[in-house]
């Protein structure tokens, strides 16, 4: 669903305006509210909220309490994500802590990842990539994946 890579600038509160592209995607098939978090620190994660609710539905089942790397993932994402709602410019606030974490700084790089999407500071997205370029080994690995999925 969410595919391509956006450039997009911070305003003075903290937020930024979701491309349109991902917007009118976002928007029809899953509403305006979202879920922002960071899972890594690397970047900050945008998920429409069923797909969020989707991800994190292992818990409904009372695993939460019986399974210590699932409460603290819980515990990492809720921690520092939050749900929020696009507004009618098409913006979202992403918090201080989140952009802190992710060394987000006024240009940043917005990348489409089929069901969410991920804000990146371009630089450090760009070294990640240059560093680990994919290798024949990685195409071959995902090229079994999509067998499998047929």
């Amino acid at each position: 669903m969410f595919s391509g890579s956006y450039s997009a600038r911070f305003d003075s509160s903290g937020r930024i305006k979701i491309p349109e592209k991902f917007r009118s995607d976002l928007e029809e098939s899953f509403g305006k509210d979202i879920f922002i978090t960071s899972l890594t620190n690397e970047a900050v994660q945008i998920y429409p909220w069923p797909v969020w609710e989707k991800l994190t539905c292992i818990t409904t089942q009372g695993l939460l309490h019986l399974k210590p790397n699932l409460r603290r993932f819980k515990l990492q994402v809720n921690r520092k994500g939050s749900r929020n709602i696009i507004d009618s410019k098409g913006r979202i606030l992403i918090s201080q802590d989140l952009r802190d974490k992710a060394q987000l700084d006024e240009l940043v790089e917005i990348v489409g990842l089929d069901d969410h999407f991920e804000v990146w500071n371009k630089d450090m997205l760009d070294q990640m990539l240059d560093e680990n370029p994919l290798t024949d080994s990685d195409f071959e690995t995902i090229a079994n994946l999509a067998e499998k999925d047929e």
